[in-house]
């Protein structure tokens, strides 16, 4: 399942660019030495990288707990329908219930440091950039999360964001460089790709949980089994 967070992340940056582009747009890069700028252009995809990696890593942490459960399939295939009912069901509606103002609230001190960090121009600037612009929400990540969530282990929940990061790097350099390159029917029909895309990778989700023997796809899933340690059973 690794492969989908890479698809993710290069086919769903077309929406980074729209939510993330306007700080791309203004990062304040060295626009005369082109060593420099690849540099620090660099310095603010490690830091977001850095930030989806840590991400995974406590998603996938809390992952392993329901793998340890034995709910590591039922967890796959819920997570499976969550992302599907997040395209199918209008976004209105989790507006109309209220259920995004908490992380409405939560980001107003990430966009205050970011204001802060664009008006500088120390090395560091670049990748401190990077490491907030991470955390700031964005349906895709979400989506990302999901996918850490369910991967079962912390590395491969990390893992599994570290690429979804890499898989946003070409269109985001491009952003940079370029600014809003991306217009008229070019756009339009890759922001129509992103729900399929999503679509696909929550049914996969859900054929993984099912365990159904198909290989890579879905295979046959082993009950874990905890056994005891034969120092503790009493003579």
């Amino acid at each position: 399942m690794l492969y989908s967070a890479f698809i993710l992340g290069l086919l769903g940056s077309v929406h980074c660019v729209g939510m993330c582009g306007p700080i791309a747009f203004i990062i304040p890069v060295d626009q005369t030495n082109s060593l420099r700028r690849t540099f620090q252009v660099s310095l603010y995809h490690l830091g977001r990288i850095l930030t989806y990696g840590i991400i995974g890593l406590i998603f996938g942490l809390v992952g392993k707990g329901f793998y340890l459960f034995g709910i590591q399939q039922q967890l796959s295939i819920a997570i499976g329908v969550i992302m599907i009912l997040l395209i199918v069901v209008p976004y209105k509606i989790f507006n109309k219930h209220k259920l995004t103002i908490p992380i409405t609230r939560s980001i107003s001190k990430i966009k205050s440091a970011l204001g802060k960090e664009l008006k500088k121009k120390t090395p560091d600037t670049f990748f401190t950039i990077g490491f907030l612009n991470g955390f700031l929400p964005c349906g895709l990540v979400y989506m990302a999360v999901f996918g850490a969530l369910a991967s079962g282990t912390a590395l491969q929940g990390s893992l599994y964001m570290i690429l979804f990061g890499l898989g946003t790097v070409p269109l985001m350099t491009t952003a940079i460089y370029l600014g809003n390159f991306l217009k008229g029917k070019a756009r339009r029909y890759i922001n129509r790709a992103i729900p399929v895309i999503i679509v696909i990778i929550g049914i996969l989700f859900i054929l993984r949980g099912m365990g159904l023997g198909i290989p890579y796809v879905s295979p046959i899933q082993e009950p874990n089994k905890i056994e005891a340690n034969s120092d503790c059973i009493p003579e």
